[in-house]
């Protein structure tokens, strides 16, 4: 049986499958919400999902997918652990990191030019000003 839970911030769905009790789905909520809610994030959207094995003899009977898109970007964690709060607080490490990742590398079209070493504009390096570097070592075979 599915249970169907949606939180405050509509974009991102918490949906639950197995034995899931309130108590976890609000912990899950409140840990989401702090990572996702954060100022300074783009828009974010997407589905968390948290299972509980119906098996009682796994080794890791929680698990939590997040598969989101922050701003332009996609990001999807996963986690299994032995207890609901160990797999929330496993997942929202995860997806902290990679929202950090996808607030700093928005994609509004703003890319930082390469150093000239690396072929970006500006001084010429010393290979270039000597009249040396990969321009004489590029021969034809």
């Amino acid at each position: 049986m599915t249970a169907d839970h949606t939180q405050e911030t509509p974009p991102v769905r918490l949906r639950s499958d197995g034995a899931v009790d309130e108590e976890t789905l609000a912990y899950a909520r409140a840990k989401i919400d702090a990572v996702l809610g954060r100022p300074g994030l783009p828009v974010v959207t997407g589905e968390v999902h948290l299972v509980r094995a119906a098996a009682h003899h796994a080794g890791h009977p929680w698990s939590a997918t997040a598969d989101l898109r922050i701003g332009g970007r996609q990001v999807f964690a996963v986690a299994e652990e032995a207890t609901g709060t160990e797999v929330v607080d496993r997942l929202r490490a995860r997806l902290r990191r990679q929202a950090d990742k996808a607030a700093q590398a928005r994609d509004d079209g703003h890319r930082t030019t390469a150093p000239p070493w690396r072929g970006g504009g500006g001084r010429p390096g010393p290979a270039a000003a000597t009249g040396s570097g990969a321009a004489e070592d590029s021969r034809t075979a």
